[in-house]
């Protein structure tokens, strides 16, 4: 059931972070990057010593990660 809400809350996050960075990316792609991007920003908040707890802080946590990996993809794509 865990790997069911991952995917849920991912593609939501990954959905809003491209709405917010105006990148035209497919539902698959959205679920990646809102996984990919919160465990990475859960990981760069936690080494500079944020932790988030709850169903909303991860939320926003997943968001700002899927939003921080469509820049770096932007930034390399070139």
């Amino acid at each position: 059931m865990g790997l069911i809400i991952a995917i849920i809350v991912g593609g939501l996050a990954g959905w809003i972070g491209s709405n917010v960075m105006k990148a035209d990316t497919g539902i698959f792609l959205n679920i990646i990057l809102g996984i990919v991007g919160a465990s990475l920003a859960s990981f760069l908040l936690g080494v500079i010593g944020f932790a988030s707890s709850g169903f909303i802080a991860n939320f926003i946590v997943a968001v700002l990660g899927a939003c921080l990996l469509i820049w770096g993809f932007r930034r390399f794509k070139g």
